[in-house]
């Protein structure tokens, strides 16, 4: 079984050395961990703007599956998290901006995929995290 940890170049990386992986694969399956929009030192891009940051959480989300040779029609399980702190009404809306990002992505059948509204990531400025599995044909 092929056991191998994902690592893309020029990926974005944590504020500071940490033993963490972007993913790996183990076997036909791709494990690809909390991506974020953020740079090589782990400084958010798209600050205040949750379209930016949506399409570059999948802009890697993309890189790590395409080191394992996969790419979204292999998705089978998608968790996002989103940090929002405002009226219902005005969720509503930041929760479609963030999802027609997410379908540039996603192709029908989609994956099984949750979204979950949190207080706020571990980077103040970013407004969002997604992790995904992914599973190889035979």
């Amino acid at each position: 079984m092929i056991v191998k940890r994902l690592e893309p170049q020029d990926h974005w990386y944590w504020s500071m050395p940490v033993a963490m992986s972007q993913g790996w694969q183990l076997g036909r399956v791709i494990l690809v961990g909390g991506q974020m929009s953020a740079d090589g030192e782990g400084n958010i891009i798209g600050v205040g703007d949750i379209e930016t940051q949506t399409r570059n959480v999948f802009g890697n989300i993309s890189k790590v599956l395409a080191e394992a040779g996969a790419d979204w029609r292999h998705v089978v399980k998608l968790n996002t998290y989103y940090v929002f702190d405002g009226t219902p009404a005005a969720v509503k809306e930041f929760w479609e901006k963030m999802t027609r990002v997410r379908m540039e992505f996603l192709r029908a059948p989609g994956p099984a995929a949750t979204a979950v509204r949190v207080a706020g990531l571990i980077y103040a400025d970013a407004l969002i995290e997604a992790e995904a599995i992914a599973v190889l044909p035979e």
